[in-house]
Parts: structure tokens; sequence; C-alpha cells
């Protein structure tokens, strides 16, 4: 089983950190960054607005844990969003590659 983690960060900087860290361990076999979102969020009883970034990174169920222990290691934010999704489906070939990339 594979799924997607979503991941908000600071930024395109922390972005490409916090994906480097993951693909160069094996936990992801591949992350794709979107530079720059918008983004409106209670934090601390106040409604935030604040630029940011997103991280999706395409792994196997079994590393979830694993991703979501390292992003929080390496993370400027004190509770950043870290969401598993899970992958219903997808070209055999692509798995494989994933399959061959992941540990």
């Amino acid at each position: 089983m594979y799924a997607l983690v979503y991941i908000t960060t600071s930024g395109e900087e922390e972005s490409k950190k916090i994906g480097r860290t993951i693909v160069e361990e094996r936990l992801a076999g591949c992350v794709n960054i979107v530079s720059t979102i918008e983004s409106l969020y209670w934090w601390k009883g106040e409604i935030e607005e604040d630029n940011e970034s997103i991280l999706i990174a395409k792994t196997k169920v079994s590393n979830i844990e694993n991703i979501i222990k390292r992003v929080k290691e390496i993370h400027s934010y004190e509770n950043p969003a870290i969401l598993a999704i899970p992958i219903i489906n997808g070209s055999k070939e692509y798995l494989d590659y994933l399959d061959d990339e992941i540990r």
C-alpha cells in the first residue's frame, strides 16, 4: 500500500530541505513542491494569514510514521501539518519504481 504525505512548510527553501532529507533517507521515492500557497488558519485563538509551501511525498504506508517523526525533527513549525493520504491505485510501473527506491 502506498500514500501521499502532504506537508506544509514556511516556504520553498524549507520544503527543499525536508524533501531532500526524506528522499536521501529513502523514506520517500519522490517529492513534489508547490512553491507558494496562501494559507488561512486558526493558531492560538487568532486567524493567521501566511504564504507557505506544500511538500508532497510519495511513499509506502509502512514509512508514514518514520516520515512524520523525521519531519517533526527538522521542521521549523511547532505543529506542522503532516497528513497521509492513501493511494488507492496507480500505474504498475510507477508503483514498481517506488518499491525500488524506498527502503
